[in-house]
């Protein structure tokens, strides 16, 4: 009687198509997983606030305090990196030009040119205020009128501070002490390229005599 022999059926051999599904499958995983954008990029925020470099190894500079010999608050200037580093920064003097600095300096210029816009506009009114004055200084003079001393730019600074005008002496231009009786036209340098001036009357002091006894 012949045997019986269970024989287990033979695996199929893997296509070539097959394989190449599988591994179109793990690339598409890969790359759907290497495409997710990251959540922070330090290196981005330090490029936008490192200092600007400018050319032949210079850096950039924003001036905190005139410089002389090399700028004004604000400027943006060139130098070499060792003279930022050793002395202008550590002093105090400048900082880094950033961005982010360069940024916080436009607005400061920007408020600065509107502050000197109203204050140009406060010394133009000021000089059509002074333009319809005229004042008087009372001198000792002789029967000639020349003075026995003179008037002095800081006198007449202060009979226009008598008359509620805010004038300082060194807004006072003059050629020199006046020492005659008379009438002058005297010109005023208020700032901010602002001048005007004021007519000024130069008379001899008043005195009562007394009567004299018979």
């Amino acid at each position: 009687m012949a045997k019986m022999t269970d024989k287990k059926p033979k695996a199929k051999p893997k296509t070539k198509g097959h394989a190449k599904k599988t591994s179109a499958a793990k690339t598409t995983k890969t790359t759907a997983v290497t495409a997710t954008p990251a959540v922070r990029q330090p290196g981005v925020e330090r490029r936008r606030n490192h200092p600007m470099r400018a050319l032949h190894g210079q850096v950039h500079l924003l001036l905190t305090q005139n410089v002389p010999h090399l700028g004004q608050t604000g400027d943006l200037v060139k130098v070499k990196p060792g003279f930022a580093r050793n002395y202008l920064v550590p002093q105090g003097l400048a900082t880094f030009a950033t961005p982010h600095n360069l940024r916080i300096v436009e607005k400061h210029r920007e408020r600065l040119r509107q502050l000197e816009e109203a204050k140009r506009a406060d010394l133009m009114n000021l000089a059509a205020q002074i333009a319809q004055r005229s004042i008087t200084i009372e001198a000792n003079a002789n029967e000639e009128g020349h003075l026995y001393g003179s008037v002095t730019a800081d006198q007449i600074a202060e009979a226009l501070r008598a008359d509620n005008l805010p004038i300082e002496e060194s807004h006072v231009r003059i050629e020199g002490p006046l020492k005659e009786l008379g009438l002058y036209t005297i010109r005023l340098a208020l700032g901010h390229d602002v001048e005007s001036e004021v007519k000024l009357w130069v008379v001899p002091t008043h005195t009562d005599a007394l009567p004299t006894e018979a």
